[in-house]
Formats: C-alpha cells, structure tokens, sequence
C-alpha cells in the first residue's frame, strides 16, 4: 500500500513562507510526477505544481515567482518552497504522486492559512 506522507503546514502571516514536504513510502512502482494541488473551502481542487522524473515543472500562474517545487528522486520526496504568501493561497495542500500508467496517489492533505 503506497503511502505519502505529508508535513510542514500551518498558519502564518501576509508575505511569509512555509516548506511542506511529502515521502512516498512503501512504493513498488515508477514515479512519474510529483506535485501539489491544493483546494480551499468550496472551491474545486487545483493543480499547485508538478515536477517529472526529469526534473521539468508546471506551475499554476497564480503561484508562479512566489512558489518552488523540487524533489529527491532518491528518497522520493517532493518539496514546496512556499514564498510571499496571500490569504488567498489558504487551502489544503495535498501531495500527489503519478506512475507511469497514470495511476494517481494521494496524502492525506495538510493545512496552510494565511492570516495575520
């Protein structure tokens, strides 16, 4: 059973940062993509950001030159470098992970609020 497990949320303040992480454990498949989506109180879930095996990424453009998405192929890790965050980008940040067939993994989500 793959398990993805997720850290670094939680409240901070207008213009501040945060780093989640998220580990993939107990994988037997190959990683294609792992990213973030995030999804706020009524609103639908949404791409965040994507990095490939290779290293490429995909940002949404409401997040482009303020968030950073990196990874560590060897520990199956994903990162999101969080930067001069708004109250708009309040939600829950869930990691995903992709294999190769397009079979997609999920964590259990983890909380970010902006507010001061």
């Amino acid at each position: 059973q793959v398990q993805l497990v997720e850290s670094g949320g939680g409240l901070v303040q207008p213009g501040g940062s945060l780093r989640l992480s998220c580990a993939a454990v107990r994988t037997f498949f190959s990683i294609y993509t792992m990213g973030w989506y995030r999804q706020a109180p009524g609103k639908q879930r949404e791409l965040v950001a994507v990095i490939t095996t290779a290293g490429s990424t995909n940002y949404a453009d409401s997040v482009k030159g303020r968030f950073t998405v990196s990874r560590d192929s060897a520990r199956n890790t994903v990162y999101l470098q969080l930067n001069s965050l708004k109250p708009e980008d309040t939600a829950v940040y869930y990691c995903n992970v992709q294999n190769c067939n397009g079979q997609n993994y999920w964590g259990q989500g983890t909380q970010v609020t902006v507010s001061s």
